[in-house]
């Protein structure tokens, strides 16, 4: 979807920038077939998470041609609809489906009008307005950090027993962070976490979500 997008508006000087939280043997094939035209970095140390305080996948920054962060990280175009899957078959229903492109579309209308429009678009944040959704990290997400990169380093140095332990720690005291939890966990053949661990750790949320919905303004008539 980006992609589209990116094709769409790069002639107003709009540019999508892709970071993949991962090891490059992990994200590089998927990005080789994507044959994105607009930049994509993989950042196995979660440098950016870590600037951002991002916490999932997909999550996005609107970032204005001053710098100015726009919106602050949020998930982009994503739902709680996959937790309907049927786990034996892997099929989503129908509805399910639809109102997973729904979201999407939504998402992508918002980029598009703040692209066109600037600061008038309705889900254009001013800074006060930024300011407040800005989450900052505690203490212990610092530390969480910190742990992760050290893991990361002790894995790319053979000590995997040792960096295991700095990665579940990395964990359990940044537990709000899937993709710290990531990156121990057991991978499927596509190289995803979606293995039983993944189900029972979102199982565990009970009422609580996997993605925090985007607080996006849709667009009506009067406002177009």
């Amino acid at each position: 979807m980006w992609q589209s997008l990116f094709d769409e508006l790069k002639d107003r000087d709009f540019i999508v920038l892709a970071v993949a939280l991962d090891e490059p043997e992990a994200a590089r094939p998927w990005i080789e077939a994507a044959k994105p035209a607009y930049p994509c970095l993989i950042d196995r140390t979660h440098h950016v998470a870590d600037l951002f305080n991002l916490v999932n996948v997909p999550q996005a920054v609107w970032i204005d041609e001053g710098g100015r962060i726009v919106r602050p990280p949020e998930i982009a175009g994503s739902n709680d609809g996959f937790r309907r899957v049927d786990r034996t078959t892997g099929v989503v229903p129908e509805e399910v489906l639809e109102d997973r492109q729904r979201v999407k579309a939504q998402y992508m209308d918002a980029v598009r009008d703040w692209v066109l429009r600037g600061a008038a678009s309705a889900n254009a944040l001013d800074a006060t307005q930024a300011a407040t959704r800005l989450a900052l990290p505690q203490a212990e997400q610092a530390e969480a950090h910190a742990r992760f990169r050290l893991g990361v380093h002790l894995l790319q140095e053979g000590q995997s027993e040792e960096a295991a332990t700095h990665l579940a720690e990395a964990a359990r005291l940044h537990p709000a962070s899937w993709a710290i939890w990531r990156r121990a966990a057991q991978k499927d053949h596509r190289g995803l976490a979606s293995g039983p661990a993944f189900w029972a750790r979102v199982d565990a949320l009970r009422e609580r979500r996997y993605y925090e919905p985007a607080q996006i303004v849709e667009r009506t008539e009067s406002s177009s």
